[in-house]
């Protein structure tokens, strides 16, 4: 039994293998190692796809195995496994000190992936050299430490190694791929000489000025012997993708599966390109990523995004519905008046008293009447039967408006003062006439004693009447005006007065005049010049909606009498141009905005906070942007969500990331996508009006604070509900100022 048992033990021994050992060292790279203490350093090449070509290209794949199985222990499972960062980082100096390869992010991922491609086969050569029979079935007894490779591996990693390898789960995924690999449909049949170089050595052969071969070219040349013949199937798999290419666009190629793949039959991996090698992706050859699947974080987001349009669509449906019976009712009585009513009213602007019919007829506020030829509300025509009236005083403070704002979503009269609503013809009355009661009433006309007028419902009426008073007193003088007080203890708009007397009395008076304002290349990264037309003015005068000049030169004031001098302020603050990103040109022509954005953010070394002013077609918000630390202060005083704005949201954070891939900043996975967008809680307008102005005085808040970080709930020294009408108008005094100071408008 003992002799059968031996006998037993000598079959199941391993052959004696020491005679057929390799006798070829181990690869070390002693050469590449020698001339590295010469200073001696070897060039590399890429082709246009950002892989590894050249002469050395060999000489650095076959260095940098030397370098993994140096650095990287055979037990290393995973090669994203953060704990190998240091080692990796070693792999990539040792690299660097004797390759000529540029020192960015793109390269080292390049030359890292493919170290994990060698430490895969490094593992695999062990576990077929010393853990399989000839059968290429694992052997039960407990393999020799391989003495050879002692230099790279210790007993204890060995012993590890050897255990990782006879679990159960390894071997089966083994014994799949086995089977895979064992029998391929279209066999690849060039050795280590890769795609990338098989392509250097075609284009070389063929003399070509191609910078490189369509995925399919290269696959069947891969799969052609040293006879040089084509197998039929093979053949028939190249004819096929030569057929598709000439139906397929490059688009469609993106954005489902290559050509090459189609043919096959095979699904599309993400992160590579069939065909095409180690190191080739979508973004290299498409020089666009491909899009990819939507994690869950941003399919809840652009539900919540959906769910709100929806949500905002049913509520602009209910306004209208609303908007509709009004005017179906007003329209009735319209047509029950008995005379013409348009024809009574003075062309221009008239002081007026309001009605209302329903459900007593009553005085209820006072305001101008604006009765001009293609006049507009809010950028629409205006309902039929009614007119353009600007209220400035309310009477009743429960009125409601005969049409609301869908604007500003106002209903009630009194939350309209110093903006425009339409009001029906048969109930405005010039303040020259008497009202009389409509034929179809049998009661007397309910009024109510006049309240008394709050500050900024007397500064409405004082400052019309004070500029009429002053410009008739100045009108053959070219002085500017001695200011008269309407009311002790009211405030008095100065500069506002002495610059309507200056345009009045100057050529800006007449239609079409203009001034030019010089705009630095520090204020918006670039020189330009701003227009300035009477239009604008008039707009500051009305207190009316602001166009983007008036909103350029309150920056540029902004600038010259906080920053300019001041280098914390100016090296803090930046500003973005509203003339180069605005709602119509992020539609058209996004590219530009993008570029304008990233060139303005690489401006900066520090951190900075660039203040820009979005106009989204009819409403001016505010974005503050810290592009350094990814963050996006949203203040919106109608207080709307940013999800109302995709496009504006997307142009950002697409400009960010941009931004960050250019200055190769390191962001972890997980937060890669996570820009950070904080709604602050900022004053709110209570009409459709106020929205520039109350910009202009964010800008000038957050500058005046010195801070980069707006709180959430606002600055506490200008924290509130709502800005006044004298916080508004504390603002239009500092432009109107500086129009007087920089002699903008000269008599």
């Amino acid at each position: 039994m003992a002799s059968d048992q031996e006998n037993s033990q000598d079959a199941n021994a391993p052959d004696d293998t020491s005679e057929k050992e390799i006798t070829r060292g181990i690869t070390i790279m002693k050469s590449i190692i020698r001339d590295r203490d010469k200073a001696v350093t070897y060039n590399v090449n890429w082709n246009a796809d950002n892989q590894l070509i050249g002469s050395n290209a060999a000489k650095l794949a076959s260095y940098i195995g030397t370098l993994v199985r140096m650095h990287i222990p055979i037990t290393a499972t995973r090669w994203s496994n953060k704990e190998l960062g240091s080692a990796k980082d070693k792999i990539w100096t040792e690299i660097l000190r004797s390759f000529n390869i540029e020192d960015t992010t793109i390269r080292k991922k390049y030359i890292l992936q493919l170290a994990g491609k060698r430490h895969r086969g490094w593992r695999t050569f062990l576990t077929n050299k010393y853990l399989k029979d000839k059968e290429n079935f694992f052997v039960e007894y407990d393999p020799e430490y391989p003495v050879k490779y002692a230099i790279f591996i210790t007993e204890e990693e060995w012993v590890a190694f050897v255990a990782q390898r006879r679990d159960e789960n390894f071997k089966k995924v083994s014994a799949t791929n086995r089977e895979r690999a064992s029998n391929p449909t279209y066999a690849y049949k060039k050795g280590r000489l890769g795609y990338a170089r098989l392509e250097e050595k075609i284009l070389d052969e063929t003399k070509s000025d191609a910078t490189s071969l369509p995925p399919h070219v290269l696959w069947k040349e891969a799969r052609v012997g040293k006879d040089g013949t084509v197998r039929d199937d093979v053949q028939h798999i190249y004819d096929e993708c030569e057929t598709l290419s000439q139906s397929i666009s490059t688009a469609e190629d993106q954005e489902n599966r290559s050509v090459l793949s189609r043919a096959l039959n095979v699904p599309e991996y993400p992160g590579r390109v069939r065909g095409k090698g180690h190191g080739c992706t979508p973004t290299s050859l498409y020089k666009n990523p491909r899009r990819r699947n939507p994690s869950n974080q941003e399919v809840m987001e652009t539900l919540q995004a959906l769910q709100a349009q929806v949500l905002q669509l049913q509520k602009d449906n209910e306004r209208y519905r609303c908007m509709e019976k009004c005017s179906s009712q007003l329209k009735e009585t319209s047509e029950k008046a008995s005379i013409n009513c348009q024809n009574k009213f003075p062309e221009g602007i008239s002081s007026c008293q309001l009605y209302l019919s329903s459900p007593t007829y009553r005085l209820v506020g006072k305001g101008k009447v604006h009765n001009t030829s293609g006049d507009l509300l809010h950028h629409r025509p205006l309902p039929d039967g009614h007119l353009k009236v600007s209220v400035d005083v309310v009477l009743d403070k429960d009125a409601l408006l005969p049409i609301p704002d869908i604007v500003s979503e106002t209903t009630l009269l009194r939350d309209a003062i110093g903006s425009f609503v339409a009001w029906p013809l048969d109930l405005i009355f010039i303040d020259d006439e008497t009202p009389t009661k409509p034929a179809s009433k049998d009661k007397g006309i309910l009024r109510h004693n006049e309240s008394v007028a709050s500050q900024k419902e007397v500064f409405a009426q004082g400052s019309q009447q004070l500029s009429q008073k002053i410009g008739s007193r100045q009108k053959n003088k070219r002085d500017l005006p001695v200011t008269y007080l309407p009311k002790k203890g009211a405030f008095v708009p100065r500069y506002q007065i002495s610059l309507e007397t200056l345009v009045d009395s100057s050529d800006m008076a007449t239609a079409g005049a203009i001034r030019l304002l010089d705009m630095e290349e520090d204020i918006f990264g670039y020189s330009c010049t701003e227009t300035i037309g009477k239009e604008d003015l008039e707009h500051i005068f009305r207190h009316q909606e602001l166009g983007v000049g008036v909103i350029h030169t309150y920056i540029r004031f902004l600038y010259d009498n906080f920053m300019r001098g001041n280098d914390q302020l100016s090296n803090r603050f930046r500003f973005v141009s509203s003339s180069l990103v605005n709602k119509a040109l992020i539609c058209r022509e996004p590219d530009s905005c993008r570029e304008y954005l990233v060139k303005r953010f690489m401006a900066s070394s520090t951190n900075n906070l660039y203040l820009w002013p979005y106009n989204s077609g009819c409403h001016w918000l505010l974005l503050a942007i810290d592009p350094l630390k990814e963050v996006v202060y949203f203040l919106n005083s109608i207080d709307g969500e940013w999800t109302n704005y995709p496009d504006m949201k997307q142009l950002v954070d697409t400009s960010i990331k941009v931004f960050r891939s250019q200055r190769q900043a390191r962001v972890p996975r997980t937060k890669s996508s996570n820009i950070t967008w904080i709604k602050v809680q900022c004053p709110l307008q209570r009409n459709g009006i106020d929205c520039g102005y109350f910009v202009m005085r964010f800008m000038r808040e957050i500058i005046n604070m010195n801070q980069i970080e707006i709180p959430i709930t606002y600055f506490d020294e200008y924290k509130c509900a709502h800005y006044t009408r004298l916080q508004l108008e504390q603002i239009k005094e500092e432009l109107c100022q500086y129009f007087i100071e920089k002699r903008l408008i000269s008599i």
